[in-house]
């Protein structure tokens, strides 16, 4: 059964758009994700403007989680780590108490080329927001991937299907990708609390109702089943929820008063930015100013 189904919204993020997901007005999270945006398929051209380069910004209590099907992109951090990422890899940056990176297309910059991904976050549990920053990049061979007729499936993170990922987490939850020829079905893993689709590409079919892509599908308890109607791409993840947590910027906790300190810190210069990326940021956004009454 689907509970609710949230469209993705375009949203600007300076030099391109991306489809936005989470968080949504009447679906905040789904287990600990909090965050979901769909990033192109765009057509690049050569010589790729550093305008559209995502400039070094801050992040605390949640792990970011890059996943691309084309194009390549390169990461830098506070913690000294310059990472490229590239199809079926994943860079899995744990933010905790505080960490800054950038995230650039350098790989891109001078023949231009297709670039096609997701970005989500996942919050974490109350015991780890204040752990220690790090980041790591895990290849294809780190992710157990699994088949049948018509289907093709690479467990990023988490259990699920009986396998597990190596790919380091702070709590139960599952991220799977998953190929799909028209006809085949898969369904949701079982034992989370929370459960969801998200179509990449393509046209699938839930209870015998069809939906297109840029489309989440947010399952309630019992069986959910997919079928493809045509070749598709989905994207299946959960969890079990972490409990409530706010959200501001680039900032998540479970507490109000940590966010405003995040905030204090990133406009007093107290949170470091990369060392091989350290000569521009994103500035906080100002808030925006209370409508007038008479217009």
């Amino acid at each position: 059964m689907i509970d609710l189904v949230i469209a993705e919204r375009q949203k600007d993020l300076g030099g391109f758009h991306v489809g936005r997901i989470l968080p949504f007005a009447k679906r905040r999270m789904v287990g600990p994700f909090i965050f979901l945006d769909h990033m192109g398929p765009l057509d690049l051209a050569p010589n790729i403007p550093r305008t559209m380069d995502v400039r070094p910004h801050p992040h605390i209590g949640l792990s970011t989680v890059t996943y691309l099907f084309a194009g390549e992109m390169t990461h830098r951090d506070s913690v000294g780590v310059t990472m490229g990422i590239r199809p079926g890899e994943v860079n899995w940056m744990t933010a905790g108490r505080g960490i800054t990176h950038s995230e650039r297309f350098d790989g891109l910059r001078q023949n231009g080329g297709r670039l096609h991904g997701l970005q989500a976050w996942v919050a974490l549990p109350n015991e780890a927001e204040e752990t220690d920053p790090r980041f790591d990049h895990y290849a294809v061979s780190d992710m157990p991937s699994f088949s049948e007729p018509g289907v093709a499936g690479l467990l990023i993170a988490g259990e699920a299907y009986g396998k597990r990922s190596n790919i380091v987490t702070h709590s139960p939850l599952f991220y799977v990708h998953f190929e799909l020829q028209p006809g085949a079905t898969v369904a949701a893993p079982a034992g989370y609390a929370e459960r969801a689709a998200y179509i990449v590409r393509g046209t699938i079919e839930v209870d015998g109702q069809r939906y297109e892509q840029g489309n989440m599908l947010v399952f309630g308890a019992g069986d959910a089943t997919i079928s493809a109607v045509t070749t598709a791409t989905v994207m299946i993840l959960g969890g079990d929820p972490v409990g409530e947590r706010f959200i501001e910027w680039n900032f998540v906790s479970s507490s109000k008063e940590r966010l405003e300190q995040a905030k204090a810190d990133w406009r007093a210069g107290r949170m470091k930015l990369p060392d091989a990326d350290n000569k521009e940021f994103i500035p906080l956004p100002e808030p925006a100013p209370p409508a007038n009454p008479m217009s």
